[in-house]
């Protein structure tokens, strides 16, 4: 995994801008702490950060290859997890390769097949091409949007970046926010509405999608989306195909030439990773594979369980690593760590996010990179598969809006009058969900029932997934470190997604369809044990850390959140003992302590990042 940047202006030489480059480049150095090279030629210039996982001898970047009087120059951040069947292929057509690394695969599938190469990946990646044949700069994403390309064009001029920070590097783009920004802030943050940079004039390509810059402007279409489908397998052989498309994901992902460990929660979608690895790794003669968990101190004693999170994550984790025999790592961080980690975890991501559940996976990735350069991670899993609490509760499925963040009168409470009355708040949630649910791909003859079922997994693929995905790539690539998620396979996420909702839940359990795919490979208690989330901090120390951060900041009349927020309406929530604990506000994890966290992390992003309100 990498770092990407650059920018592009059609009518000037950008041979005296590598000052600038290397600023834009220089930033992005937690994603790639290996090595560091840029590109100019005329009108374009290219800078990469690598963090080297395969051939580290050869696969440096940007890579160019030339043809004659033809020059292709890539910037690529990922990994292609059929490069050897593409690199094949492509032998056979003639072509010849000088590295071992998908980096020099990926651009020469685009020099034999131009921009239909992309259909041919399987991976995560983000990647800019430059074309001297076609005079134009090809960008593209993966399918589900694992790796991140942020953008902006203003002026004539194109600049790009794997976060926001890069882009922001370039004196012509700002961190200027409107009423939209705002918006997704305050009402739809932490998620993000897909393709919405918050930062006024930054966008982000989205997953599935192909953008060409040329001389004549931008031109974005798309090269994959879901798509309804019947379902023709019986339970047994959709049983069986999960299996084996999970199978070969994991075969292909496994691959690296630096050491690879898995996440292990002891839940089912993790355990089934690990269960997975592990016999790859001895059918390879690979050796022990090395396991991480994460927990807090005081977990133990103050842990209870509620429909969200029914069960502490500890027990189950020894349970799967005696079964396994792994060699496991217990990674536990206390309450001033956690608080201390909100300020990074905003500047790894760029803007407010998770609180502390991006503050301990940040931690968690910094503590997992002293052994380890890849990680296996179970994320997607509840996307997919249908695990998530409001794919099962009738209030939360017909809520009208984002099941996640039903609280959106609540949210917009938060609001001085001011802001409220600019950004309407429960408008641009009603716009927006209404834009997500007309996008839905439906089949003939479904009824209301199957309807409501397809709409509640595209949403959560597309609108919440994202979420997920963002988190992951930012705090593991602020650590050095790369995560595959093999669940976010699209021959996967396709297949299932066509998975009839009464198949997906076959057995009465959610996520029934994987659990059967999985038996014989996980033992049985871990194989029906109930969902529960990443873990997070039940310290009472933690609320009462954040709560107090929050009210100096609204006893502070220079912090630059005050006109944007009704401080009466945050004193009185923190004054409620109830209200501030069990706060419902955003997904499984974020609850009252979270809210007053993520209110800091605003605060602190307006104030470093000197974002402009206009």
């Amino acid at each position: 995994m990498c770092g990407i940047t650059g920018f592009i202006e059609w009518n000037r030489d950008l041979s005296g801008e590598l000052d600038l480059v290397l600023s834009m480049t220089s930033c992005l150095e937690a994603r790639g702490p290996d090595a560091q090279g840029t590109w100019i030629s005329g009108p374009c210039a290219f800078g990469h950060r690598r963090l080297s996982v395969m051939d580290p001898e050869n696969g440096a970047q940007p890579m160019t290859l030339q043809e004659e009087q033809a020059v292709f120059t890539i910037v690529y951040n990922g990994e292609i997890y059929n490069a050897p069947e593409l690199k094949e292929e492509l032998r056979q057509r003639g072509r010849h390769f000088r590295t071992n690394c998908d980096t020099e695969v990926l651009l020469q599938a685009y020099i034999e097949w131009g921009p239909d190469a992309v259909e041919r990946l399987n991976g995560i990646f983000a990647f800019a091409i430059w074309d001297s044949v076609r005079e134009h700069i090809l960008f593209a994403r993966d399918r589900l949007g694992v790796k991140p390309l942020f953008y902006s064009e203003a002026g004539g001029t194109l600049v790009f970046g794997s976060e926001p920070k890069a882009v922001l590097q370039h004196p012509k783009v700002e961190a200027s926010v409107g009423p939209e920004g705002l918006a997704e802030i305050f009402v739809i943050g932490p998620a993000r509405t897909p393709g919405h940079g918050v930062y006024r004039n930054i966008q982000e390509l989205l997953p599935g999608q192909v953008m060409i810059f040329n001389r004549s402007g931008l031109r974005r279409f798309s090269y994959w989306k879901l798509e309804a489908q019947a379902h023709e397998h019986s339970i047994e052989e959709t049983a069986a195909h999960v299996r084996t498309l999970l199978q070969d994901t994991m075969d292909r992902q496994l691959i690296s030439d630096v050491p690879v460990c898995t996440l292990l929660s002891g839940g089912l979608d993790s355990s089934a990773l690990t269960a997975l690895a592990v016999d790859y790794y001895r059918r390879s003669g690979q050796g022990q594979m090395h396991t991480y968990s994460v927990d807090y101190e005081g977990n133990d004693q103050y842990f209870k369980a509620h429909s969200f999170q029914p069960g502490a994550d500890a027990p189950w984790i020894k349970r799967m690593v005696e079964e396994l025999g792994t060699e496991h790592h217990w990674i536990t961080f206390d309450t001033p760590e956690l608080v201390d980690a909100l300020t990074d975890s905003t500047l790894a991501r760029d803007l407010p996010g998770m609180a502390d559940v991006d503050a301990s996976l940040l931690l968690f990735c910094r503590e997992i990179k002293k052994g380890a350069t890849v990680a296996i991670s179970g994320e997607a899993a509840d996307e997919v598969f249908g695990g998530y609490p409001w794919f099962h509760r009738k209030e939360l499925l017909e809520s009208g809006t984002f099941p996640w963040s039903v609280a959106t009168e609540l949210r917009a409470s938060l609001l001085s009058p001011e802001i409220r009355d600019w950004i309407r708040p429960e408008q641009y949630v009603a716009d927006r969900y209404s834009q997500a649910v007309a996008e839905v791909p439906y089949l003939n003859g479904e009824t209301e029932d199957q309807a409501r079922m397809r709409r509640m997994s595209y949403l959560n693929i597309t609108r919440f997934m994202p979420t997920l995905l963002d988190r992951k790539d930012r705090m593991s690539m602020g650590a050095g470190l790369e995560v595959r998620v093999p669940f976010c396979d699209h021959r996967l996420v396709q297949y299932v997604w066509n998975i009839p909702w009464e198949i997906k839940t076959v057995g009465g359990r959610e996520k029934g369809i994987l659990r059967k795919a999985l038996e014989g490979l996980l033992p049985e208690d871990v194989l029906y044990r109930k969902k529960s989330p990443y873990p997070k901090t039940h310290h009472p120390d933690y609320l009462a850390k954040v709560k107090g951060q929050m009210l100096d900041i609204l006893d502070n009349p220079a912090s630059p959140i005050l006109p944007l927020i009704d401080a009466d309406k945050i004193r009185s929530i923190a004054a409620s003992p109830e209200a501030s604990s069990n706060l419902p506000w955003f997904g499984q994890l974020m609850s009252g302590p979270q809210l007053f966290a993520y209110l800091t992390q605003v605060n602190y992003w307006l104030s470093h990042y000197r974002v402009t309100i206009r």
